[in-house]
Protein backbone atom coordinates (compact mmCIF):
# COMPACT_ATOMS: atom_id res chain seq x y z
CA UNK A 1 0.00 0.00 0.00
CA UNK A 2 1.41 3.72 -1.07
CA UNK A 3 -0.74 6.15 0.89
CA UNK A 4 0.53 8.70 -2.34
CA UNK A 5 -0.99 6.11 -5.08
CA UNK A 6 -4.19 6.10 -2.79
CA UNK A 7 -4.38 9.49 -2.57
CA UNK A 8 -3.66 10.26 -6.58
CA UNK A 9 -6.22 7.01 -7.31
CA UNK A 10 -8.99 8.54 -5.32
CA UNK A 11 -8.48 12.00 -6.48
CA UNK A 12 -8.78 10.77 -9.97
CA UNK A 13 -11.64 8.58 -9.29
CA UNK A 14 -13.48 11.54 -7.43
CA UNK A 15 -12.69 13.84 -10.49
CA UNK A 16 -14.44 11.77 -13.01
CA UNK A 17 -17.42 10.49 -10.24
CA UNK A 18 -18.05 13.62 -10.09
CA UNK A 19 -20.47 13.59 -7.25
CA UNK A 20 -20.65 17.13 -6.26
CA UNK A 21 -20.87 18.55 -9.63
CA UNK A 22 -24.14 15.80 -9.95
CA UNK A 23 -25.72 16.87 -6.98
CA UNK A 24 -28.08 19.13 -9.14
CA UNK A 25 -28.97 15.76 -11.16
CA UNK A 26 -29.34 13.47 -7.76
CA UNK A 27 -31.98 16.14 -6.41
CA UNK A 28 -33.80 16.29 -9.62
CA UNK A 29 -33.94 12.41 -9.45
CA UNK A 30 -34.57 12.52 -5.35
CA UNK A 31 -37.70 15.14 -6.09
CA UNK A 32 -38.54 12.53 -9.37
CA UNK A 33 -38.58 9.16 -7.81
CA UNK A 34 -39.00 10.83 -4.24
CA UNK A 35 -36.52 9.45 -2.52
CA UNK A 36 -32.52 8.42 -3.35
CA UNK A 37 -31.76 4.68 -2.01
CA UNK A 38 -28.11 5.95 -1.01
CA UNK A 39 -27.31 2.38 -0.07
CA UNK A 40 -28.71 0.61 -2.71
CA UNK A 41 -27.03 2.92 -5.24
CA UNK A 42 -23.68 2.83 -3.47
CA UNK A 43 -23.93 -1.50 -3.26
CA UNK A 44 -24.01 -1.61 -6.85
CA UNK A 45 -22.32 0.59 -8.04
CA UNK A 46 -19.42 -0.68 -5.76
CA UNK A 47 -20.31 -4.30 -7.32
CA UNK A 48 -19.63 -2.68 -10.64
CA UNK A 49 -16.30 -1.00 -10.02
CA UNK A 50 -14.70 -3.39 -8.13
CA UNK A 51 -15.88 -6.38 -10.61
CA UNK A 52 -14.36 -4.17 -13.57
CA UNK A 53 -11.07 -3.46 -11.48
CA UNK A 54 -10.60 -7.04 -11.07
CA UNK A 55 -12.09 -8.68 -13.85
CA UNK A 56 -11.50 -5.81 -16.82
CA UNK A 57 -8.65 -7.38 -17.84
CA UNK A 58 -9.90 -10.52 -18.76
CA UNK A 59 -12.74 -8.96 -20.77
CA UNK A 60 -10.25 -6.88 -22.72
CA UNK A 61 -7.84 -10.34 -23.46
CA UNK A 62 -11.54 -11.83 -24.86
CA UNK A 63 -11.61 -8.88 -27.06
CA UNK A 64 -7.70 -8.33 -28.47
CA UNK A 65 -6.57 -5.55 -26.41
CA UNK A 66 -4.07 -4.50 -24.24
CA UNK A 67 -4.26 -2.32 -20.87
CA UNK A 68 -2.45 0.11 -22.30
CA UNK A 69 -4.71 0.69 -25.57
CA UNK A 70 -7.45 0.89 -23.13
CA UNK A 71 -5.38 3.46 -21.16
CA UNK A 72 -5.14 5.77 -23.70
CA UNK A 73 -8.97 5.08 -24.59
CA UNK A 74 -9.87 6.37 -21.28
CA UNK A 75 -7.66 9.07 -20.94
CA UNK A 76 -9.57 10.55 -24.23
CA UNK A 77 -13.00 9.91 -22.20
CA UNK A 78 -11.70 11.38 -19.47
CA UNK A 79 -10.30 14.15 -21.63
CA UNK A 80 -13.90 15.00 -22.85
CA UNK A 81 -15.39 14.20 -19.07
CA UNK A 82 -12.99 16.79 -18.07
CA UNK A 83 -13.81 19.29 -21.15
CA UNK A 84 -17.72 18.67 -20.30
CA UNK A 85 -16.76 19.77 -16.51
CA UNK A 86 -14.85 22.81 -17.40
CA UNK A 87 -16.46 24.36 -20.52
CA UNK A 88 -20.32 23.42 -18.75
CA UNK A 89 -21.26 21.83 -21.60
CA UNK A 90 -22.55 17.73 -22.56
CA UNK A 91 -20.95 15.92 -25.45
CA UNK A 92 -21.75 13.17 -24.15
CA UNK A 93 -25.18 12.23 -23.69
CA UNK A 94 -26.97 9.98 -21.77
CA UNK A 95 -29.32 7.42 -23.41
CA UNK A 96 -33.30 8.32 -22.72
CA UNK A 97 -34.34 4.78 -22.84
CA UNK A 98 -32.28 3.87 -20.24
CA UNK A 99 -34.97 4.27 -17.43
CA UNK A 100 -35.57 2.07 -13.98
CA UNK A 101 -35.37 3.00 -10.53
CA UNK A 102 -33.79 6.60 -10.03
CA UNK A 103 -31.08 4.66 -7.33
CA UNK A 104 -29.91 2.20 -10.03
CA UNK A 105 -30.41 3.71 -13.00
CA UNK A 106 -29.19 6.65 -13.68
CA UNK A 107 -27.61 7.14 -10.00
CA UNK A 108 -25.65 3.96 -9.72
CA UNK A 109 -25.29 3.14 -13.13
CA UNK A 110 -24.08 5.49 -15.60
CA UNK A 111 -24.06 8.45 -12.92
CA UNK A 112 -21.29 7.01 -10.22
CA UNK A 113 -20.06 3.62 -12.39
CA UNK A 114 -20.80 4.37 -15.49
CA UNK A 115 -18.59 4.13 -18.59
CA UNK A 116 -15.99 7.45 -17.86
CA UNK A 117 -15.46 5.42 -14.32
CA UNK A 118 -15.03 1.90 -15.31
CA UNK A 119 -12.79 3.62 -18.22
CA UNK A 120 -10.75 5.38 -15.49
CA UNK A 121 -10.24 2.08 -13.19
CA UNK A 122 -8.77 -0.45 -16.03
CA UNK A 123 -6.63 2.83 -17.24
CA UNK A 124 -5.62 3.21 -13.50
CA UNK A 125 -4.66 -0.73 -13.41
CA UNK A 126 -1.81 0.38 -15.91
CA UNK A 127 -0.25 2.87 -13.51
CA UNK A 128 -1.43 2.08 -9.95
CA UNK A 129 -1.30 -1.34 -7.84
CA UNK A 130 -4.35 -3.00 -7.61
CA UNK A 131 -5.00 -2.77 -3.81
CA UNK A 132 -4.32 1.35 -3.75
CA UNK A 133 -6.98 1.20 -6.63
CA UNK A 134 -9.13 -0.88 -4.79
CA UNK A 135 -8.84 1.66 -1.58
CA UNK A 136 -9.59 4.70 -3.83
CA UNK A 137 -12.69 3.06 -4.82
CA UNK A 138 -13.49 2.23 -0.97
CA UNK A 139 -12.97 6.12 -0.11
CA UNK A 140 -14.66 7.55 -3.21
CA UNK A 141 -17.41 4.96 -2.53
CA UNK A 142 -17.84 6.48 1.18
CA UNK A 143 -18.06 10.02 0.09
CA UNK A 144 -20.43 9.03 -2.39
CA UNK A 145 -22.79 7.35 0.03
CA UNK A 146 -22.74 10.55 2.45
CA UNK A 147 -23.41 12.95 -0.61
CA UNK A 148 -26.49 10.96 -1.68
CA UNK A 149 -27.72 10.42 2.39
CA UNK A 150 -26.99 14.58 2.71
CA UNK A 151 -27.94 15.80 -0.68
CA UNK A 152 -30.71 17.86 0.26
CA UNK A 153 -28.28 19.94 2.95
CA UNK A 154 -25.85 19.86 0.33
CA UNK A 155 -28.46 21.91 -1.76
CA UNK A 156 -28.94 24.18 0.71
CA UNK A 157 -25.32 24.87 2.06
CA UNK A 158 -22.88 25.07 -1.25
CA UNK A 159 -25.44 26.65 -3.45
CA UNK A 160 -25.55 26.93 -7.44
CA UNK A 161 -22.25 29.11 -7.38
CA UNK A 162 -20.49 26.84 -5.66
CA UNK A 163 -21.25 23.97 -7.65
CA UNK A 164 -20.02 25.37 -10.40
CA UNK A 165 -16.77 26.35 -9.13
CA UNK A 166 -16.08 22.65 -7.45
CA UNK A 167 -17.07 21.26 -11.08
CA UNK A 168 -14.26 23.71 -12.89
CA UNK A 169 -11.82 22.91 -10.73
CA UNK A 170 -12.29 19.38 -10.26
CA UNK A 171 -12.65 19.63 -14.73
CA UNK A 172 -9.05 21.14 -14.53
CA UNK A 173 -7.82 18.71 -12.13
CA UNK A 174 -9.23 15.85 -14.38
CA UNK A 175 -8.06 17.04 -17.46
CA UNK A 176 -4.20 17.17 -16.62
CA UNK A 177 -4.62 13.49 -15.24
CA UNK A 178 -5.95 12.38 -18.80
CA UNK A 179 -3.13 13.82 -20.22
CA UNK A 180 -0.59 11.97 -18.26
CA UNK A 181 -1.88 8.76 -18.78
CA UNK A 182 -2.30 9.49 -21.96
CA UNK A 183 1.71 10.47 -22.24
CA UNK A 184 2.24 7.41 -19.98
CA UNK A 185 0.70 5.22 -22.38
CA UNK A 186 1.32 6.10 -25.55
CA UNK A 187 3.32 3.48 -27.93
CA UNK A 188 4.39 4.15 -30.91
CA UNK A 189 6.11 0.12 -31.53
Amino acid sequence: MDSREIFSVTLILFSVIDILGSIPFVILIRKREGRIYAEKATLIAAVLMIVFLFLGQSILKLFGLDVGSFAVAGAIVMFIIAMEMILGIDLIKDDPDAKGTGSIVPIAFPLIAGAGTLTTILSLRAVYEEINILIGIILNLIFVYIVLRSSGWLEQKIGKSGFVVLRKVFGVILLAIAVKIFKSNLNFG
